[in-house]
């Protein structure tokens, strides 16, 4: 027995409304994803920035720390002159660059590591400083001055 379509019988499925599309879906709220990758990329700026900002930290604390051995280990006056000079330009190149540390000799470099810190360097101590490193005898010796210096100018946040 078929179904007979029966003419008084309405057809229900002609009186429905016609088929139309959901509506689109917005981007808010979003899918838990991309709330995973947001907060991954957060963290990751963050450590990006806080490892960035440490930098400095950390080059001046091995400085510190090689200035320390050196004052520990050093004997004579031209050893330490050159052990600073070294320990102090390397500082130097790796804080503000070799573009800007690498061409200063002689008076143009004292007056580059007391402007940016290095203060007890001012006159005869970094003469002497300078004059000890690079094999002269110096007028005089200012141990103390020499290594305040450097110690001043790593600690220096110019």
């Amino acid at each position: 027995m078929g179904a007979v379509a029966n003419p008084a019988q309405p057809d229900w499925l002609a009186q429905l409304a016609p088929a139309h599309a959901p509506p689109p879906v917005g981007w808010w709220p979003l899918a838990p994803g991309w709330w995973v990758l947001l907060v991954l990329l957060i963290a990751i700026t963050v450590g990006f920035c806080v490892w960035h900002r440490s930098q400095p930290r950390r080059l001046r604390r091995s400085g510190l720390r090689e200035l320390a051995k050196l004052e520990a280990t050093t004997v004579g006056d031209a050893a330490l002159a050159r052990a600073l000079e070294n320990l102090v330009r390397r500082y130097a190149v790796a804080r503000y660059g070799r573009e800007t540390v690498a061409g200063l000799s002689g008076s143009r470099w004292l007056e580059f590591a007391v402007a940016h810190g290095a203060t007890q360097w001012q006159g005869d101590a970094g003469s002497a400083l300078l004059q000890a490193a690079y094999g002269g005898t110096p007028r005089t010796t200012e141990r103390a001055r020499w290594v305040a210096g450097a110690r001043a100018f790593l600690k220096a946040r110019k």
